[in-house]
């Protein structure tokens, strides 16, 4: 019964996605806005709704680690899972914006700055509104760096209505969540059956679910050669995870964070994301940086288990 939900939700994600891609492209059209701020505002935003979800439920019952595992392990598979399948499957990446000067570091900074605020060994309310602030600052300065790119002819031609396009976006959003809640539910019982530890669940397990909206949307866009979108929709999803998450989980609820026991797993959150960095600055958007973001992902999970 599990696998037949788990193959369900999956058909659900993918239909929401479309709904979403379509209604966020007629809407960036319409407002002279970039396809990579559409991806890392609204999408991110949307797709970051399982990963809060999650993460708020769990400091309300006051799993911490639960909550930091989800944002960590998310973190990993957006760059490595999400952004090497980007690498794999666009037939090509040249965006419009240069990714390394504008946007590399924000895939970065939020880990940093979640490093340093949990030396103490906990994130708490005044953590949890300075994340917020944090994103505030990025939608801020997404606002301030947008450009209009060339216009899709196609895409000009439909005629714009907000009603239709909200209402469609919306149901989109609602496949994407329940498609991945019900994801992670199913998933998690097959995986129980198995043995597995909770821990492992929650690290990866959970974190694959909550990011199967990204990773649906994102592969979904490099095929569509709208690869801007997808990488948009990574980086902003982390940013998101860290700040909105991690930053409304900590308002709620204290979350101790045990950085000598977690520093694997931090570590790897901090190399996928050195690595995002390195790549726009040398612009390898290719098969073989989704090659290496893949084997990246397979130590990460090997030494994990």
């Amino acid at each position: 019964m599990d696998i037949f939900i788990f193959i369900i939700s999956m058909g659900a994600l993918i239909y929401g996605a479309d709904f979403i891609i379509q209604q966020s492209e007629k809407i960036a059209l319409h407002y002279n806005i970039s396809h990579f701020v559409i991806g890392a505002t609204l999408i991110a935003l949307g797709t970051s709704l399982p990963e809060m979800a999650v993460s708020m439920s769990a400091s309300i019952k006051g799993s911490g680690d639960i909550a930091v595992a989800n944002v960590i392990g998310s973190t990993i598979f957006n760059i490595s899972l999400v952004l090497g399948a980007v690498f794999l499957v666009a037939k090509k990446i040249s965006p419009d914006r240069d990714l390394f000067a504008k946007d590399s570091a924000w895939s970065l900074f939020p880990i940093l700055v979640f490093i340093l605020m949990a030396i103490d060994g906990k994130l708490n309310i005044i953590d949890g509104i300075l994340f917020i602030l944090l994103m505030g600052a990025y939608l801020i300065f997404l606002i301030g760096s947008n450009q209009v790119e060339e216009i899709d002819e196609e895409l000009a031609k439909e005629k714009f209505a907000w009603p239709k396009t909200l209402t469609l976006l919306i149901i989109g959003f609602i496949f994407v969540v329940a498609g991945a809640d019900f994801a992670i539910d199913s998933a998690g019982n097959i995986a129980r059956s198995f043995g597995i530890s909770e821990w492992v669940i929650g690290l990866f397990l959970v974190a694959f679910g909550t990011s199967l909206p990204e990773l649906t949307i994102s592969i979904k866009s490099a095929m569509n050669n709208n690869a801007d979108l997808a990488i948009g929709n990574i980086i902003g999803s982390n940013v998101a995870n860290f700040t909105m998450v991690l930053g409304i989980s900590a308002i709620v609820n204290d979350l101790n964070v045990d950085l000598s026991k977690n520093f694997f797993d931090i570590a790897a959150a901090f190399i996928v994301s050195l690595m995002l960095v390195l790549i726009t600055a040398n612009k390898l958007y290719n098969k073989s940086a989704g090659i290496a973001l893949m084997v990246v992902l397979g130590l990460v999970i090997q030494n994990s288990l």
